[in-house]
């Protein structure tokens, strides 16, 4: 991985987008070809994340949200879902401290069901470290899955008009009951090894975001190639259902 430089700089955009969403997808496929393990896949790309992450600040992007292992994942094996529950364990816990001295600033975005105690002491730990950092704001999508989350945050308003309580639904307030109720809108969805879909992720905040699929497996993403997607990004014109009437001349 190479290290952050902070006066590194990528090359001149136009819009850099302020919340960038990354479906880290291919970590199996990378292996499998190179006659490895899935695991060595998942293992190959830690550095990848750290990789963007360091591009993510030094593009200037205020908020990055990695998917790292979602509610239909339990369906994967018991090997590798033990394998991947102690990966996200460990991998917080070893790099909390470099994302804590580059001024990150880490929450959790999913659920606590099912997910190993052991995983959620972590990330609230990482929480708790980082919550006065200022910079880019690192979310990890652990557990999480997109249409749970909403059904989780219609759960809590059915919960609340229970209680006697008066509830007219709005956006606004379906919003405040999301895993993470400041997270902006995504702007940029990007995902890795050539699939076009988003899998449940971020269904609600990235209902008008842009989206970039890669060819690149996981391990193999840089700093760079998230800079050639933010170009892209920034020449794209985004009109959030407004048109503009230019006739053919």
């Amino acid at each position: 991985m190479k290290p952050f430089d902070p006066s590194r700089k990528p090359p001149e955009l136009n819009h850099i987008p302020g919340h960038i969403a990354v479906v880290m997808d291919g970590n199996g496929r990378w292996a499998n070809q190179r006659g490895l393990t899935r695991t060595e896949g998942h293992r190959a790309g830690e550095p990848a994340l750290l990789d963007v992450v360091a591009g993510a600040i030094e593009a200037g992007v205020k908020q990055l949200t990695a998917f790292a292992f979602s509610t239909e994942n339990w369906k994967r094996s018991p090997e590798e879902v033990r394998f991947l529950m102690g990966f996200n364990r460990d991998v917080l816990r070893r790099r909390r401290d470099l994302l804590n001295e580059w001024n990150v600033k880490i929450l959790w975005s999913g659920r606590r069901s099912k997910l190993w105690p052991s995983v959620i002491t972590e990330l609230e730990a990482a929480q708790e470290l980082t919550k006065h950092n200022t910079g880019l704001t690192l979310v990890m999508a652990v557990n999480y899955g997109g249409r749970q989350e909403i059904v989780d945050a219609a759960q809590a308003l059915v919960d609340r008009a229970s209680e006697g309580k008066r509830v007219k639904v709005s956006e606004r307030l379906f919003s405040k009951q999301l895993y993470q109720p400041r997270m902006p809108d995504v702007d940029l969805v990007i995902r890795s090894s050539g699939e076009m879909r988003l899998s449940n992720y971020l269904l609600w905040e990235s209902s008008y975001a842009e989206l970039i699929f890669r060819e690149e497996l996981w391990p193999e993403f840089t700093r760079e190639l998230l800079w050639e997607c933010i170009a892209e990004y920034s020449n794209r014109t985004r009109r959030f259902g407004k048109a503009v009437d230019s006739p053919l001349n």
